[in-house]
Protein backbone atom coordinates (compact mmCIF):
# COMPACT_ATOMS: atom_id res chain seq x y z
CA UNK A 1 0.00 0.00 0.00
CA UNK A 2 1.35 3.41 -0.72
CA UNK A 3 2.54 5.16 2.68
CA UNK A 4 1.32 8.34 1.44
CA UNK A 5 -2.19 6.86 1.37
CA UNK A 6 -1.37 5.08 4.17
CA UNK A 7 -1.22 8.04 6.27
CA UNK A 8 -4.48 9.68 4.94
CA UNK A 9 -6.87 8.98 7.67
CA UNK A 10 -10.68 7.40 7.42
CA UNK A 11 -12.33 10.67 7.32
CA UNK A 12 -10.05 12.53 5.07
CA UNK A 13 -10.04 9.64 2.28
CA UNK A 14 -14.31 9.88 3.04
CA UNK A 15 -14.05 13.76 2.13
CA UNK A 16 -11.79 12.91 -1.11
CA UNK A 17 -14.34 10.35 -2.30
CA UNK A 18 -17.29 12.70 -1.68
CA UNK A 19 -15.41 15.25 -3.53
CA UNK A 20 -15.26 13.34 -6.83
CA UNK A 21 -18.86 11.94 -6.32
CA UNK A 22 -19.87 15.80 -6.69
CA UNK A 23 -22.05 15.99 -9.63
CA UNK A 24 -20.61 18.23 -12.39
CA UNK A 25 -22.53 21.88 -13.40
CA UNK A 26 -26.13 21.52 -14.10
CA UNK A 27 -27.40 21.81 -17.76
CA UNK A 28 -29.89 24.40 -18.76
CA UNK A 29 -31.83 24.17 -21.65
CA UNK A 30 -32.79 28.16 -23.10
CA UNK A 31 -34.76 28.62 -25.95
CA UNK A 32 -35.93 32.22 -27.51
CA UNK A 33 -38.82 32.55 -29.95
CA UNK A 34 -37.15 35.58 -31.71
CA UNK A 35 -35.18 32.83 -33.46
CA UNK A 36 -36.57 30.18 -35.62
CA UNK A 37 -37.53 27.07 -33.54
CA UNK A 38 -34.71 23.99 -33.44
CA UNK A 39 -35.28 22.10 -36.95
CA UNK A 40 -33.66 18.99 -35.62
CA UNK A 41 -33.09 16.88 -31.98
CA UNK A 42 -31.23 19.87 -30.59
CA UNK A 43 -31.55 22.70 -28.08
CA UNK A 44 -31.41 26.43 -29.50
CA UNK A 45 -29.01 26.99 -26.60
CA UNK A 46 -27.43 25.44 -23.49
CA UNK A 47 -26.01 26.52 -20.22
CA UNK A 48 -23.80 24.96 -18.07
CA UNK A 49 -21.93 27.06 -15.33
CA UNK A 50 -21.35 30.45 -16.67
CA UNK A 51 -20.80 29.56 -20.23
CA UNK A 52 -24.44 29.53 -22.80
CA UNK A 53 -23.06 27.27 -25.83
CA UNK A 54 -25.13 28.43 -29.08
CA UNK A 55 -26.33 26.05 -31.64
CA UNK A 56 -25.43 26.43 -34.90
CA UNK A 57 -27.36 29.48 -36.75
CA UNK A 58 -28.40 29.26 -40.57
CA UNK A 59 -30.64 32.39 -42.45
CA UNK A 60 -33.85 30.91 -42.20
CA UNK A 61 -37.02 32.65 -42.15
CA UNK A 62 -38.56 32.78 -38.58
CA UNK A 63 -40.92 30.02 -38.90
CA UNK A 64 -37.56 27.68 -39.81
CA UNK A 65 -39.60 26.69 -43.07
CA UNK A 66 -37.03 28.46 -45.68
CA UNK A 67 -33.78 29.94 -46.47
CA UNK A 68 -33.46 33.82 -46.30
CA UNK A 69 -30.99 35.65 -48.07
CA UNK A 70 -29.37 34.76 -51.50
CA UNK A 71 -25.97 35.94 -51.23
CA UNK A 72 -23.07 35.49 -48.38
CA UNK A 73 -23.91 39.19 -47.42
CA UNK A 74 -27.80 38.93 -46.48
CA UNK A 75 -27.10 35.76 -45.21
CA UNK A 76 -24.30 36.36 -42.62
CA UNK A 77 -26.17 39.61 -41.44
CA UNK A 78 -29.33 37.41 -40.85
CA UNK A 79 -27.17 35.00 -39.01
CA UNK A 80 -25.80 37.37 -36.91
CA UNK A 81 -28.77 38.82 -35.94
CA UNK A 82 -30.24 35.92 -35.13
CA UNK A 83 -27.37 35.17 -32.79
CA UNK A 84 -27.80 38.74 -31.02
CA UNK A 85 -31.21 37.69 -30.64
CA UNK A 86 -30.07 34.76 -28.70
CA UNK A 87 -27.59 35.89 -27.18
CA UNK A 88 -29.91 39.26 -25.51
CA UNK A 89 -32.22 36.71 -24.61
CA UNK A 90 -29.83 35.57 -21.88
CA UNK A 91 -28.24 38.91 -20.98
CA UNK A 92 -25.66 38.75 -23.05
CA UNK A 93 -24.32 40.28 -25.90
CA UNK A 94 -21.29 39.97 -28.76
CA UNK A 95 -18.84 41.30 -25.97
CA UNK A 96 -19.96 38.03 -24.16
CA UNK A 97 -18.78 35.66 -26.74
CA UNK A 98 -15.02 33.97 -26.29
CA UNK A 99 -16.05 31.69 -29.25
CA UNK A 100 -17.10 31.28 -32.64
CA UNK A 101 -17.23 28.84 -35.25
CA UNK A 102 -17.95 29.97 -38.92
CA UNK A 103 -18.75 27.01 -41.55
CA UNK A 104 -18.91 27.82 -45.00
CA UNK A 105 -19.77 27.28 -48.47
CA UNK A 106 -17.43 28.55 -50.31
CA UNK A 107 -14.26 30.59 -48.13
CA UNK A 108 -13.87 32.86 -51.42
CA UNK A 109 -17.02 34.32 -49.37
CA UNK A 110 -14.65 34.93 -46.65
CA UNK A 111 -13.81 38.91 -47.28
CA UNK A 112 -17.10 39.18 -47.17
CA UNK A 113 -18.25 37.82 -44.73
CA UNK A 114 -15.58 38.72 -42.15
CA UNK A 115 -16.45 42.43 -43.34
CA UNK A 116 -19.82 41.92 -41.46
CA UNK A 117 -18.86 40.07 -38.77
CA UNK A 118 -16.47 42.87 -37.77
CA UNK A 119 -19.66 45.43 -37.33
CA UNK A 120 -21.03 42.70 -34.74
CA UNK A 121 -17.42 41.80 -32.99
CA UNK A 122 -16.45 45.81 -32.82
CA UNK A 123 -13.90 45.03 -30.39
CA UNK A 124 -11.67 42.18 -28.64
CA UNK A 125 -13.53 39.80 -30.65
CA UNK A 126 -14.00 36.04 -29.71
CA UNK A 127 -11.56 33.40 -30.83
CA UNK A 128 -12.50 31.85 -34.00
CA UNK A 129 -12.54 29.23 -36.66
CA UNK A 130 -13.61 29.42 -39.99
CA UNK A 131 -13.83 26.40 -42.01
CA UNK A 132 -15.44 25.43 -45.40
CA UNK A 133 -17.60 22.72 -45.62
CA UNK A 134 -18.79 20.56 -48.70
CA UNK A 135 -22.19 21.53 -47.52
CA UNK A 136 -24.69 22.78 -45.39
CA UNK A 137 -28.72 21.98 -43.58
CA UNK A 138 -31.00 23.68 -46.29
CA UNK A 139 -28.06 24.22 -48.64
CA UNK A 140 -27.35 27.33 -47.08
CA UNK A 141 -23.86 29.79 -47.57
CA UNK A 142 -22.97 30.09 -44.23
CA UNK A 143 -23.90 28.54 -40.70
CA UNK A 144 -22.42 29.81 -37.33
CA UNK A 145 -22.04 28.60 -33.96
CA UNK A 146 -20.99 30.63 -30.79
CA UNK A 147 -19.92 29.91 -26.78
CA UNK A 148 -20.62 32.91 -24.71
CA UNK A 149 -19.37 33.24 -21.04
CA UNK A 150 -21.85 35.06 -18.47
CA UNK A 151 -19.96 37.36 -16.13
Amino acid sequence: MNKKLASLSAAAICLLLAGCATPGPSKQIHVTGDVYPAIGPYSQMVQTGNLVFLAGVIPLNKAGTAVQGTTIDEQTRLTLDYIGAKLKSQGLGFENVVMSTVYMKNLNDFGAMNKIYAEYFKSQPPARATVEVARLPRDVLIEIAVIAAKP
